[in-house]
């Protein structure tokens, strides 16, 4: 049989539709690999290094498993044997390259190019080893620079995020995402009141003035702080109903496309963390856009955000109110973040 392969200014919707099949079942397949090591840890049956250890990469909170590079490898073996011309790139596999790429982005955004699978064999690494149940397996498939499939499978929740560009997101490949369809809500009027604000602390663990981890955690609380005038921040504060950090950005983002989050702000994410997500919070009719706030947050234009930004502020799907659009509601809110959060240095290698 020969393998099929693509050009992607000719693919017809049968051809992506093979693509998306390939990957869904694909994501089940590495979903289950996790979860059965993760129950022969469970069950006793093998506590060795093999099972549960790991080895720090840049700091003690970056860390890899065995299990990380078995399911990628499998991921990848898989891919190219089905698809011979497509490119690949995987979290471990750049992890190991000793000549990392320092472009500015590391999929190619080119219309003739092939399409690129950017995976992430198990994103939420830290949980996996404390078992905790927000990990998962990330599988994207990005055309032309933009993700058009994304996959993202917590086996242990037994949570199954599908999406493929003008075919919807999926949970569970049977409810339509968001989950509460019957009139959309739309974001709150003084939003972020109201709202669940999902954030993570990152990799960046440097305790100095002005470092990301600083600028990170201020803006956690200036998110938090009451907005009614009291306190130091008089009266600044976002009042969000929540903070919640799940460990996974990829989590995070399936979350927000789910509508169980409101607003989702990081940085530092590298293509692998954010492409399903991204792909699946956009069929679902969420907007992502940057994390750093403009010189003018009440005045600038509010862009969609590319793969390879590091900086992402996600917002989840809204519906309209009586005075306005489920967009202007989703920039309305895209601005009162803005005023509240600040500025992050991430950068890509040779920049």
């Amino acid at each position: 049989m020969t393998s099929p392969t693509l050009d992607t200014a000719t693919m017809t919707d049968k051809e992506l539709d093979d693509i998306y099949a390939f990957a869904v079942q694909l994501g089940k397949d590495a979903g289950k690999m996790l979860l059965d090591v993760t129950q022969l840890r469970i069950a006793g049956g093998n506590t060795d290094q093999e099972c549960q250890g790991f080895t720090e990469k840049e700091s003690a909170v970056d860390i890899v498993t065995k299990t990380d590079e078995d399911v990628e490898a499998f991921v990848k073996t898989s891919i190219f044997q089905r698809y011979p011309s497509h490119n690949f790139i995987g979290e471990e596999t750049y992890s190991k390259s000793t000549t990392p790429t320092t472009s500015t982005y590391l999929i190619p955004s080119s219309p003739s190019s092939q399409p690129t699978w950017c995976v992430d064999p198990l994103d939420g690494t830290v949980n996996y080893t404390h078992l905790f149940p927000m990990f998962c397996v990330s599988i994207a498939v990005v055309i032309a620079g933009e993700p058009v499939i994304g996959v993202i499978y917590a086996p242990f929740l037994n949570q199954l995020f599908t999406a493929c560009r003008g075919r919807g997101a999926w949970l569970n490949e049977t409810q339509r995402l968001p989950l509460v369809r019957n009139n959309i809500p739309p974001m709150p009027a003084d939003a972020p009141r109201g709202c669940v604000f999902a954030c993570e602390w990152g990799k960046d663990r440097d305790d100095r003035e002005g470092g990301n981890l600083r600028r990170k955690v201020d803006s956690f609380l200036m998110m938090a702080a009451a907005g009614e005038g009291k306190g130091d921040r008089r009266g600044k504060g976002g009042m969000v109903h929540g903070v919640r950090s799940l460990g996974s950005a990829t989590m995070d983002l399936a979350y927000v496309a789910m509508g169980a989050f409101d607003i989702w702000w990081e940085g530092g994410c590298w293509e692998w963390d954010v492409a399903a997500g991204i792909a699946l919070l956009r069929e679902a009719g969420g907007l992502v856009t940057t994390a750093n706030p403009p010189q003018d947050p009440e005045t600038a234009a509010i862009k969609d955000v590319g793969l390879g930004s590091r900086l992402y502020l996600a917002i989840r799907p809204a519906g309209p109110s009586e005075t306005e659009s489920g967009r202007q509601g989703q920039e309305r809110t895209v601005r009162e973040v803005w005023r509240r959060v600040q500025e992050l240095d991430y950068t890509r290698p040779g920049a």
